[in-house]
Formats: structure tokens, sequence, C-alpha cells
């Protein structure tokens, strides 16, 4: 058994963290800028950690994936425990409530930014991994997915993620992290996007091939020159991860998801017994 205090008690402290505490990834590239608005983003993200203030005023909406082990047992569905996670830390700290429960006619905010969006990954075993995504509207607009021929190459594809990036990157507050899914079904892609951005800026994929493409498509992104908020300095993109499945002989499924310069993001897990 692993207790629902448990997890709402850790994942609470997590995720009121990444919304006040920068990324140390992303710090380090604040920090070796000096181009347009530096030092207000240098101030930005001390003061939000001085004062517990969120480090943006979209304060987003809470994705997480969850790895769930076959002999784990829960006191309560994982998604009850994690929107009680999501509004306890939102209702308690000075969070702005993103969410709408009727997202086409009345749009009325639901005053505790839930529900969250819980994907469920089962596997073998005792623990249970929940990895965690803060998603801002704006970077969140730039999401797109592409149906492909099976017969594109390798570049054409590269170049239509490029072509993407170059038109929308400005938009949501780059430096951008790219996460990119290719294969499975049109749903399965774009998750395979989302969970691509809770991967750290080094790691690489585990299979060469698409660790190469992940490289060289980085190199590739970053000579468009977009820069710290649109303004053509700096970085332009942090990295870029790619995710994978098997898919129907006469698809190529490929989401794109972008995250922007703050990455917040988050991993807690749990060992039963």
């Amino acid at each position: 058994m692993i207790h629902k205090r448990e997890i709402l008690e850790k994942l609470s402290n997590h995720l009121l963290k990444i919304n006040e505490t920068i990324n140390p990834e992303v710090k380090a590239y604040i920090d070796g800028y000096v181009g347009p608005f530096s030092q207000a983003l240098k101030e930005n993200y001390k003061i939000a950690e001085a004062e517990k203030l969120p480090l943006c005023q979209d304060t987003g909406i809470v994705e997480f994936f969850v790895f769930l082990g076959n002999e784990v047992r829960l006191e309560e569905p994982i998604f009850s425990t994690l929107n009680e996670v999501v509004e306890k830390v939102y209702t308690e700290n000075p969070f702005r409530f993103s969410l709408v429960s009727d997202p086409l006619f009345e749009r009325k905010n639901t005053k505790n930014n839930i529900p969250a969006v819980v994907h469920i990954f089962q596997i073998s075993g005792k623990s249970l991994e929940i990895k965690f995504l803060v998603k801002g509207g704006g970077s969140e607009n730039l999401s797109a997915l592409f149906m492909l021929k099976p017969s594109i190459n390798v570049q054409e594809l590269k170049d239509l993620i490029i072509g993407h990036v170059k038109e929308n990157g400005a938009k949501g507050c780059p430096p951008l992290h790219v996460g990119i899914g290719i294969g499975g079904t049109s749903d399965k892609a774009m998750v395979l996007s989302k969970l691509a951005l809770t991967k750290s800026f080094k790691e690489r994929n585990q299979n060469p091939v698409y660790a190469d493409f992940e490289e060289e498509l980085l190199k590739d992104l970053n000579t468009l020159k977009i820069g710290f908020q649109g303004l053509k300095e700096g970085a332009s993109i942090f990295s870029v991860h790619v995710e994978y499945a098997p898919t129907h002989v006469a698809t190529l499924p490929v989401g794109v998801s972008l995250d922007c310069y703050l990455c917040r993001k988050g991993v807690v897990k749990f060992e039963d017994g």
C-alpha cells in the first residue's frame, strides 16, 4: 500500500516548488544570457523564490504521467489524489486558476485549477512514479499534430518541424523545449510528445539513431535565432527530445509539443513496502 497521505504531501511540495523556484537547467541559461531584458529575467526568478510567488502569472494546467506498478495498492483512484494535490496547491497559494469547465460555450472558471490531465501507464512491480508538467497557455497553443505519409524521409520531417517552430516559436516565450512523439496513433503521438518534455535537457534517446536525430534537429533549430522572448539574442531552443512507438503500416503520426522557457516539470517516486 502506498498511502494517499504520502503522495499528497510529497507531490504537493514538488508542485509548489516548480511554480516558485527556477528549474536549475534553465537558471544556467538565464544566468549566462546578457541580451535584452536579461536583468529582468534574473530578477524575476530571484524575487519569486524569495517572496514565494509564482515564476509566471500563467500558472497553467497540470499534466501528470503516472507509471503505476501492477503490485501497487492505493487507497483511492489516483485521479482523485492528483486532483486533490492540484486543488490544495492552487487554492492555498497565490496562483492563478487557469481552467474553464466548458471549453466552448460558457468557459466558466473552475476556481480550483482542476481537473488535472492524467495519463496512466501500467508497469510491472511495486513502484509508483509520477512525472508532471505545468503547462502555460502560450506554449500549449503551439502544439501540433501531423499525419504524414510513411514515405516521408528524415530531412522532410526535420524541415516540417523547423518550419513549425520558425513560424510559431516566438509566441511561446522562448527559449523552448521541443518534445516530439512519433508513431502510435494520432492521440498516442501527442501524449508521447508531452512525455518527451519531462526529460532533462542533457538526456538523449537510448536509441542512437533517434539520439542523433535529436542532436541534429537541436542544432538546426538554433540557427533560427529566435532568441530569448523572441528577441533574436541568446539560445532559441534548450533541447529536443523524441519518444516513439510502433505504428500502423499506412500511417506516420508526428506530435510536436513546445514548452516555454521556464520548463516547469518534476518527478516523484514511491515504493510499496
